[in-house]
């Protein structure tokens, strides 16, 4: 790893870290559209000619020579002269390239995870990399190529393989503006360096092989019984994500139901298939297509949930800032303070319906520090309009003149008040002297590039902070449910809680090391036990196979992420609340099976936030107040739709005000 002690010099990078680079596209935060097949056979030729490169392996058109079987020291390249040393008989180049490509999802991992190590690249949430701010190497790289693309300078041979490898991926036209004279050039130093040569012919030949790509196997998706379906018992208490992990251990990761008088709903389910839309995902779904009418609803067009590709990674860029737990840490003061005011009227003996008390009290909190304004009063008529249109136009379980009815139009001005009152609050000279937050961002880039973010998409990206307090409020019901339920994880979170608050209110800091270690995984497993977003819509854009399943252009498929949750291969007793789950040696949480904020490109903007606000507000209420359940017998049940939320029978008693609030 690099000293970062020393002085900022360009770090020596192995093939397979330059060839990254080079495919890495900034606007869109991945790679240039390089097919999978393509882009793992790419890969493992930069490592063997890297092995070449130093002295390892030598190569011609018919034979692999392995030279060398000493380790380099370098993981990615250890791995793979392994495999070489392994194999008694002498193999061709084509047979190595094809037999390591599996090896190859490994190798752009720990390529990505090392770069970031070294400060050359930096990793944002949803799988997305970009340049360390004022880092040159990947343009130093580009320009060290173009130059010897578009002068007649004799290229060195790791220049030379690296021009082989992103022409026999067919990127070098979408890196450069390329005429016939360059492309010429091109074609030329792709035969100067022959081991360069030689590995670049394999890797053609097995880009260009279709027995070679990943089989389409036309096997027949399975289709579940509507009985299995109806009669499920987690169907009947609205456990949506546990009914599809009995679904899918039975009928395995692909399945459809069909419903009478219409079209069968494909559903995809398990470990593999999260890693899977984690990974591959932007290359074959899209977000569009069921968001159409949900933007019409606001008005809009390019909203961030239907966005997909470089506007959405823009967006999301734009947006990072307002939701980071930097900005939290800066005011943790007011969001303190939120919290307590919210909670002043509290007393003893008074009941607390969960998912009403919870939804305001996160909103007290987000619309103040995200967007500086006060909501309390409509932010009821914003969730009611959401949920309607939701189940309107994404679940599609009510008519459409559902959304038409008085009631609803009452509740849409209430979306046209909040941005009423986000414009006010920020004119220039009521921002002076103001923190920054998420409005600022937005309204900036409004001004900036009025056609990316136009004022029709403001009214749902200035009011969507405020919805955000339906799905993080149902959290923290879960959650409180899941503490009042278990006495002994109670008492530790108040050992906590009252060592954190015991002598004054602490530095935001302490919520992220120790002292709120118990707390942290608490939070974490009831995100597991009770996901509010269990599943994922997405359209088929490009043709893909799915564990084996064909899964053509145009087909809707439901991703159930959370289905993982409960399955046994991922989480051992997947039924206990086992907050040791996520402790060293077991850390269950380390793998695409625990994905309470989805997966791949759209994972949640706030996750980090929701972590942190949901140990605060669990914290600051042990602290002050004990709650129990009533009644005390209640089991609970959940709401479905559009989210996974608890339903209106979970109430809580304050029992106790442990400690006053401040004044």
């Amino acid at each position: 790893m690099k000293d970062k002690t020393v002085a900022s010099t360009e770090p020596k990078l192995h093939l397979p870290a330059e060839l990254v680079l080079m495919l890495l596209n900034e606007e869109t935060g991945y790679f240039y559209f390089v097919p999978g097949w393509n882009l793992n056979c790419a890969m493992i030729g930069a490592v063997l000619a890297e092995l070449s490169l130093k002295i390892r392996i030598d190569t011609d058109l018919e034979l692999l020579h392995l030279i060398n079987a000493e380790k380099t020291g370098e993981p990615i390249l250890d791995m793979i002269l392994e495999e070489i040393v392994s194999e008694k008989t002498p193999r061709s180049p084509v047979y190595w390239i094809e037999r390591l490509a599996a090896h190859a999802e490994t190798v752009i991992d720990s390529t990505l995870k090392w770069l970031v190590e070294i400060d050359i690249l930096r990793y944002h949430d949803g799988n997305f990399w970009t340049l360390v701010p004022n880092s040159q190497f990947s343009n130093n790289i580009r320009k060290r190529i173009g130059e010897c693309i578009f002068s007649d300078t004799i290229p060195d041979p790791k220049d030379a393989i690296v021009i082989s490898l992103c022409e026999t991926c067919d990127v070098c036209r979408l890196i450069y503006e390329l005429d016939p004279k360059s492309e010429a050039r091109i074609e030329k130093i792709c035969r100067i360096d022959l081991i360069g040569y030689y590995i670049a012919r394999a890797v053609k030949q097995n880009i260009a092989s279709p027995t070679l790509k990943q089989s389409r196997l036309s096997k027949k998706i399975p289709t579940v019984p509507i009985r299995k379906f109806l009669f499920n018992p987690n169907l009947r208490i609205g456990y949506i994500p546990m009914l599809f992990a009995d679904i899918a251990k039975q009928y395995g990761p692909v399945f459809q139901v069909r419903f009478p008088f219409q079209k069968p709903l494909t559903f995809i389910a398990g470990p593999q298939v999260n890693r899977w839309a984690h990974r591959n995902g932007r290359v074959h779904l899209r977000t569009q297509d069921y968001f159409t009418d949900i933007e019409k609803v606001y008005g809009a067009a390019g909203l961030i949930p239907a966005l997909d590709g470089a506007d959405h990674f823009r967006l999301r860029r734009a947006m990072q800032p307002g939701y980071s737990r930097a900005r939290f840490d800066e005011r943790f003061d007011e969001l303190l303070t939120s919290v307590r005011q919210f909670m002043k009227d509290w007393s003893v003996g008074s009941t607390l319906q969960a998912s009403k008390f919870c939804r305001k009290m996160i909103n007290a909190q987000v619309a103040p520090l995200v967007l500086s304004i006060e909501s309390q009063d409509i932010v009821d008529d914003l969730i009611k309009f959401k949920e309607r249109a939701l189940l309107t136009h994404v679940g599609k379980v009510l008519p459409k003149f559902c959304l038409s009815t008085p009631g609803m139009k009452r509740s849409f001005k209430a979306i046209e008040s909040a941005v009423q009152r986000v414009e006010r609050s920020h004119t220039p000279s009521q921002r002076i002297d103001c923190p920054r937050d998420l409005a600022d961002d937005l309204l900036n880039l409004h001004v900036n590039d009025p056609q990316f973010l136009p004022e029709s998409n403001l009214q749902f990206s200035l009011s969507a902070p405020m919805l955000a307090s339906m799905y993080l409020g149902d959290s923290l019901g879960f959650a409180l449910f899941a503490m009042v339920t278990q006495p002994d994880l109670y008492a530790q979170i108040t050992r906590e809680a009252d060592d954190l608050f015991g002598e004054g209110d602490p530095k935001a800091e302490y919520l992220r090391g120790e002292p709120t270690d118990v707390t942290k995984r608490f939070v974490m497993e009831s995100l597991r036990l009770y996901p509010i977003i269990p599943m994922s819509i997405r359209n088929v854009m490009n043709t893909c196979v799915i564990e084996g399943f064909d899964l053509p252009v145009g087909k809707r498929i439901h991703i159930v992420q959370t289905a993982s949750h409960y399955m046994d291969s991922a989480f051992p007793e997947p039924y206990k609340f086992d907050i040791d789950r996520y402790l060293p040696p077991r850390e269950e949480h380390r793998s695409p099976s625990y994905s309470p904020y989805g997966w791949g490109t759209h994972r949640c903007l706030g996750s980090k936030v929701v972590d942190f606000q949901l140990t605060l507000n669990l914290l600051m209420i042990a602290h002050y107040f004990t709650l129990e359940l009533t009644p005390a017998n209640y089991k609970l049940g959940f709401n479905p739709l559009p989210s996974m939320s608890p339903n209106r029978k979970l109430k809580f008693r304050i029992t106790e005000q442990r400690h006053p609030l401040p004044t």
